[in-house]
């Protein structure tokens, strides 16, 4: 179980000092260059022990193309699985011509998961006491800001929602399937498989990515 205001209090003791030093920064003191590589990690998904790299690659003084992975190496929190990774690619459109500032984009990706499902209950995450294994695809929708505090530095704040379809069975916490694949009494399959099906809307990134420009081609 993890305690959600204590997440968010590391967070912000982690990012207001940096986004204070950002807004002393005026125009007149850099400009962004016109091709960039920024390698990023997201700061927020490494509280809770969850990788999140990202690699952003500015197209034009408007756009950027990012690529990322979500990995949760956890076999289990407190006796429930959340173990999954993510693949997933984006773009984003930038309304200021200095690719910082607000973003609007979209994203597409794949993962695969062996996990119980968290809930929000009274301001904690649980988990329900059962977990389901299969894969899946999203797509969706990301709006973010970005903050330069330094020539080389800066933050990523951002929330996306997407629609995932996923395939899976669903188990009992003590391996046994509870949760066969929807068919026809008289169609049964020999043997269990992953084809139980869902489909929503769900909120598949979320955080404050620390990132460093790598590669500045106008220099």
């Amino acid at each position: 179980m993890f305690r959600v205001r204590l997440i968010l209090s590391l967070l912000l003791s982690l990012a207001l000092p940096l986004m204070a030093r950002a807004q002393g920064d005026s125009d007149a003191q850099w400009s962004a260059p016109r091709s960039e590589t920024v390698l990023k990690l997201n700061a927020a998904y490494a509280v809770a022990g969850v990788i999140n790299p990202q690699v952003e690659f500015r197209l034009s003084p408007h756009s950027s193309f990012q690529t990322e992975v979500v990995y949760s190496p956890w076999q289990s929190i407190s006796g429930h699985p959340f173990h999954f990774g993510i693949f997933l690619n984006e773009y984003r459109y930038y309304i200021s011509s200095k690719t910082k500032g607000l973003y609007v984009g979209a994203n597409g990706g794949m993962m695969g998961f062996k996990m119980s499902k968290p809930m929000l209950v009274k301001g904690d995450i649980v988990f329900q006491n059962r977990y389901c294994k299969g894969f899946g695809f999203m797509f969706g929708a990301v709006v973010g800001y970005e903050w330069r505090f330094a020539r080389r530095w800066m933050l990523d704040a951002f929330v996306g929602f997407s629609f995932m379809h996923s395939y899976y069975n669903g188990y009992s916490m003590d391996g046994e399937i509870d949760m066969y694949p929807h068919r026809p009494e008289d169609r049964q399959p020999l043997h269990p498989d992953p084809f139980n099906m869902s489909a929503e809307w769900l909120p598949n990134k979320a955080g404050i990515s620390i990132g460093f420009i790598l590669f500045d081609r106008q220099k």
